[in-house]
């Protein structure tokens, strides 16, 4: 088997990914301009994709995947409907993801950093999940 921070590294990554394709989910249909859903779809898709390269490298490696932890999951559900509750427009919707993907870099960065032990496949797929949360949100800017 692989060496544990290459298994937590990808489950991190796996659980992250998950966690931003519900997200994406959620605001989908709430969102009114076409450039903007389409940006998100794109997202979400990517997600799926790096979500399950992490997922494959973890039933290689033997391992289990991750969920999203269910307490960051609710309160996520109740942030977003919450807050989409009171104000639908596109850029309620852009400031959520925002926010989401802050969260995510952030936390893929400190995992990135704490398993650095980790092979360069599961680095490598964390570095593309990082890029494609600062991607995300440096395109919602004109959307705020």
């Amino acid at each position: 088997m692989a060496n544990t921070d290459t298994v937590e590294l990808l489950r991190e990554c796996d659980a992250g990914t998950k966690m931003a394709v519900d997200s994406i989910g959620e605001v989908l249909d709430k969102v009114h301009d076409s450039k903007l859903k389409n940006l998100l779809t794109q997202s979400k898709e990517q997600h799926e994709k790096l979500g399950n390269a992490a997922h494959s490298q973890l039933r290689t490696l033997g391992s289990d995947e991750k969920d999203p932890n269910p307490i960051a999951k609710s309160m996520s559900w109740m942030k977003t409907n919450l807050k989409l509750g009171m104000d639908d427009t596109d850029a309620a919707v852009a400031g959520l993801m925002t926010d989401g993907c802050n969260m995510g870099s952030k936390s893929l960065n400190k995992y990135l950093n704490q398993y650095s032990a980790a092979d360069n496949t599961a680095k490598s797929i964390c570095k593309e999940l990082i890029f494609t949360e600062d991607h995300l949100r440096m395109d919602l800017r004109e959307y705020l």
